[in-house]
């Protein structure tokens, strides 16, 4: 039989600052679509420019590729 992941379960377990700044960045990716610059499905990611998930100001956002927000993430520590 299969792992079945419980999502319930590790959604309860997050901090709320993680559920405040995933919800942030759901609220972008909304923004975008109703813009019409990105589409479910179209490979595109919305990229915060400062790093700051919770700053959604259209000057903040732009559209980029996966691999490009990939490469320009902050070291974390």
């Amino acid at each position: 039989m299969a792992y079945q992941r419980d999502y319930r379960k590790e959604y309860d377990e997050r901090s709320d600052k993680q559920k405040k700044r995933t919800a942030a960045r759901k609220r972008a990716r909304r923004f975008m679509e109703r813009e019409g610059r990105v589409r479910k499905n179209d490979g595109k990611e919305v990229d915060h420019k400062d790093h700051n998930a919770e700053n959604n100001s259209p000057s903040n956002l732009r559209v980029v590729s996966k691999e490009t927000n990939r490469k320009k993430q902050p070291k974390r520590s």
